[in-house]
Order: C-alpha cells, then sequence, then structure tokens
C-alpha cells in the first residue's frame, strides 16, 4: 500500500477535482503493474494499472488508495474493470465518500467473489487527498 499511496502523491494537483488514486498489482508476491490517476483525472489509478498488466492481472491482488469507484461517469466504473479482469482481492486503503460509491465499490468486489480488506494505510491515505476528503466534509479518520 505504501508504494500506491507514494504514487498517489506524485500525482497530486495534476488531477482536477479527482483524489489522486494510486494503485498497485500484485501476483507471486511481485508487482506486475502500478497506475495512477491521469492527468485531469481521467482514466483513474486502477484503469492505468490494468492496461498495463492486461491478462496477467488474472488471480492478482489489487492494492488501491480509494475505494474503487462504482458508477457510470466520464468512465465506466473502476470496480466493473477489476471484477472483469478477474483479480482475487483487492485491499483498499479508505472508502470514497462520494455519495455515488461509498461502500458500493467494497460490497460490488465482495459479491463478486473477491476478498475485501478495507482500511489499510487509513489515515495515510485520508492525508495524501486531505482536500478530497474535506471537500466532501470528512474528517480525518481517529
Amino acid at each position: 500500500m505504501k508504494i500506491a499511496l507514494d504514487l498517489s502523491k506524485k500525482q497530486l494537483g495534476n488531477t482536477g477535482e479527482n483524489p489522486s488514486v494510486g494503485c498497485i498489482i500484485v501476483k507471486n508476491n511481485r508487482v506486475i503493474a502500478s497506475g495512477v490517476t491521469s492527468d485531469g483525472g481521467r482514466p483513474h489509478g486502477e484503469t492505468n494499472a490494468l492496461q498495463i498488466a492486461g491478462d496477467k492481472a488474472r488471480g492478482s491482488t489489487v492494492y488501491v488508495t480509494l475505494e474503487p469507484c462504482s458508477h457510470y461517469g466520464q468512465t465506466a466504473p473502476c470496480v466493473n474493470a477489476l471484477i472483469l479482469a478477474g483479480i482475487k482481492s483487492c485491499v483498499i486503503a479508505i472508502i470514497d465518500p462520494d455519495t455515488r460509491v461509498n461502500w458500493r465499490g467494497a460490497a460490488l468486489l465482495q459479491e463478486a467473489g473477491i476478498d475485501t480488506i478495507v482500511g489499510i494505510c487509513e489515515n495515510e491515505a485520508y492525508k495524501v487527498n486531505s482536500d478530497f476528503f474535506k471537500r466532501h466534509n470528512i474528517q480525518e479518520p481517529n
């Protein structure tokens, strides 16, 4: 998760209104792909990492600094892409406070049979995107 958070930090200020999301894909104890939210906020970090990983993502573990989006906007939901990629597990640093997401991404992963862990490095993830969380009136976790 620390690698994903470091990626996220490097992209701060370049993602418009969107948070800077770092994503690392690990398989057989090796990082096979990484991604971060692109300039302007799209594509998201998960999409960028999955594009690099391709078919190798099947059976992997994904570490992501913010809950994968679960709504259609200018792009398809990242959670759908993760499910279609056949990942085995997803480790999420912090839940997305956006009312269109807020626990829906994590729930969809679990419903698809993907092991999902939430809250790893939560405080660090909040600090990286504190402006985003403050816009949603979310206080720093304890």
